[in-house]
Formats: structure tokens, sequence, C-alpha cells
């Protein structure tokens, strides 16, 4: 698949990424997750960036034209690696990052494997991982971890023009009402065998207990956003305190999984509110 000609490349974590990018200054890392593409980014790219920031959002490993890794690595301490192998790729020694579902994993690894490296951490839609209880509520959530990491899910994911990453944005953000557009740039990523397979190794990489990674308490100075109508109650997200020992707040918003999407202005002042503690 061809590269867009607004995609530039970097060497990362022994893997070559794209990764689009607006402004300048401190730079901004903005990680997404599934199903999703940097583009989900846009609008917060260009808040990010009229503020005063480098914002830059890579398509995260084995999403084209990033590379396919050669061997399936796709564990979320290698996911936190690539975020720390940009900051360095991308000429900085530390960052703000910002994660959305997959891309919250990697930073909660990034930010529990090399601190220094982390200036702010910003997640959304995802608690930290070591704190979400095992309840039916909970499991019954996330059944899409069990499907999508089967072996063969590659073979029906596809099925129907992805109806099931349709159906996913509709299950995970109930009150919002995404039109065709919304899931055509990973409709198109995933159109490439090896994209589509590199996105479902994150599911098949995943165990049961979290790594000992996550069982760090991060020293990061952390916001969380929670939709109220996501899989996970915004009460899920302050049992997660336990997991930090620096500073971490909350921030309720409106909407679901993908409440940076459903509400992008709300979204994107609070993220600015946020970027201003971060000292030039």
């Amino acid at each position: 698949m061809a590269a867009p000609a607004d995609v530039r490349f970097v060497e990362a974590n022994g893997l070559r990424f794209g990764y689009l990018e607006s402004g300048s200054g401190p730079l901004v890392l903005l990680v997404h997750g599934f199903p999703d593409t940097p583009y989900s980014w846009d609008a917060t790219r260009a808040a990010v960036a009229g503020a005063g920031f480098r914002a830059v959002a890579p398509f995260t490993r084995g999403y084209a034209p990033t590379a396919v890794p050669d061997e399936e690595r796709y564990d979320t301490d290698t996911l936190g690696r690539d975020v720390l192998g940009l900051i360095r790729g991308l000429g900085e020694q530390s960052a703000v990052v910002v994660g959305h579902d997959w891309g919250a994993s990697a930073a909660y690894a990034a930010a529990s494997l090399e601190p220094s490296a982390v200036r702010l951490l910003a997640t959304v839609a995802i608690p930290h991982p070591a704190s979400i209880a095992p309840t039916p509520r909970a499991i019954w959530g996330v059944r899409h971890f069990f499907a999508l990491g089967r072996a063969g899910a590659a073979r029906w994911v596809p099925d129907r023009d992805f109806a099931y990453i349709d159906e996913l944005l509709r299950r995970w953000s109930p009150a919002w009402s995404p039109g065709p557009e919304e899931s055509a740039a990973v409709k198109k990523i995933f159109s490439d065998p090896r994209s589509l397979d590199a996105a479902l190794g994150y599911y098949r990489a995943l165990r049961l207990r979290p790594p000992p990674t996550f069982r760090v308490k991060i020293s990061v100075p952390t916001v969380c956003f929670a939709g109220d109508s996501d899989i996970l109650p915004v009460s899920a997200y302050d049992r997660a305190a336990k997991c930090f020992s620096g500073r971490y707040q909350v921030i309720p918003m409106p909407g679901g999984h993908f409440m940076h999407r459903e509400h992008p202005e709300v979204f994107n002042a609070h993220l600015l509110s946020v970027l201003q503690r971060v000292p030039r």
C-alpha cells in the first residue's frame, strides 16, 4: 500500500514507522488504538499544534504504512518501547504522550519502563490495566478480546465491508452515530491482510496476568479521560488511583470509548488545559 503524501517516516525500536506531524515546539505524541488510525487525531493534532506544540501521530506497529515486524511482537512492553523509540527517533529525549485504547496501554507501559522520557501521560478510554477487575460486566464489555484474539479472526473480520468494525464503534460509543467516513481510513489499512493480521496480533498477545511492567506504580503525572457511556464506568478510573505514585487526575467526559472523536471540542479544550501545565 502506497503511503499518503502527508506521511513521514522514522526508525524506532527496530521498525520503520509512518507518522503525521503538525506544528513545532515541545513534542506531543498522539498514539491511536483499535480500530483506529492516526487520522482520528486530526482535530486534536491541529488544536495541539495551534497551542504551540509539535503534534505527532504515528501509525502504530503493523498498521500500514508502518512496517509489519518479521516476528510477531505485539506485547505491551514492546508497544511501550515503540513509544520510547519514537520519542528518540523524532529527536527528543522526552515528550507528552497521549494514548487511546491500545495507544493508552502503550503509553502506560512507556511511562513505567522509562518515566524520565514521559513528561506527562494522558490516556483516553482505558484505566490502568492492572486495576481492571474481571467482573462479569467487564468480561462482557471486552468480549471482543476473545473474538479478535482467536486464530482465523483475520478471515471473518473483513466480511460485509468490515461490518464488525462498524459494530464495535457503535457498541463502544452507544450515543454516537458515526457515518461511513469514520471507519473508512481503518478499513483501507485493514484491506492489506498483513496489516489486519498485525492489528489482531495485539489481541493474540494478551495474557490473563498483567506483565511486570504494569505492576510498577507510575510516577509520571497522569491524566485519564473517562467517557460516561464507555465500556468501563468512570468509577473504574477512580479505583485505578492505587496504580500511581505521581499526580493523578480523572477527567469525566461526555461520550463513550471514542470520546475524542464524538466530542472533539470538549476533549481538546480539556487536553489543552492539561498541556498548559507542562513546563516549556
